[in-house]
């Protein structure tokens, strides 16, 4: 069986790669507002080249963002003491079995909707005939 808990490596290391992850996400994110807003003042920029220049840089804040939360969750969980615990699946609902649908024939039907029934089922032999 294998072990729950594997090997806990050098905090500082992880700590590291997050830090240049992010980083380096925020660096490729900046690059690219900064070519969208040469976009936005050419010639033929448009004002959704100037909403990329805005959304870039958040785009490029969302791993460091995602970090400090999920740090957050954890320094919380461990304070509650609820480290360990795997969460308990929530429960799920009974689906009720779906109702039978009654056999029910129009019998009423319209005589403009009768007719065009006649022709399509007219139509539909004909083409049955002909690929014969």
């Amino acid at each position: 069986m294998p072990d729950p808990h594997p090997p806990v490596g050098s905090p500082w290391g992880r700590r590291i790669a997050i830090a240049a992850t992010c980083l380096v996400s925020l660096l490729v994110c900046c690059g690219l507002a900064w070519w969208q807003w040469d976009r936005f003042t050419s010639a033929n920029g448009t004002f959704q080249n100037l909403g990329y220049v805005l959304q870039w840089p958040l785009f490029g804040l969302f791993p460091a963002f995602m970090f400090w939360r999920i740090r957050k969750l954890r320094l919380k969980a461990e304070a509650d003491g609820t480290a360990g615990e795997t969460p308990k699946p929530a429960p799920v609902a009974e689906v009720p079995a779906p109702r039978p649908h009654p056999d029910t024939k129009v019998t009423d039907e319209d005589d403009e909707l009768a007719a065009y029934n006649r022709y399509l089922r007219e139509l539909h032999a004909r083409d049955q005939q002909a690929a014969e």
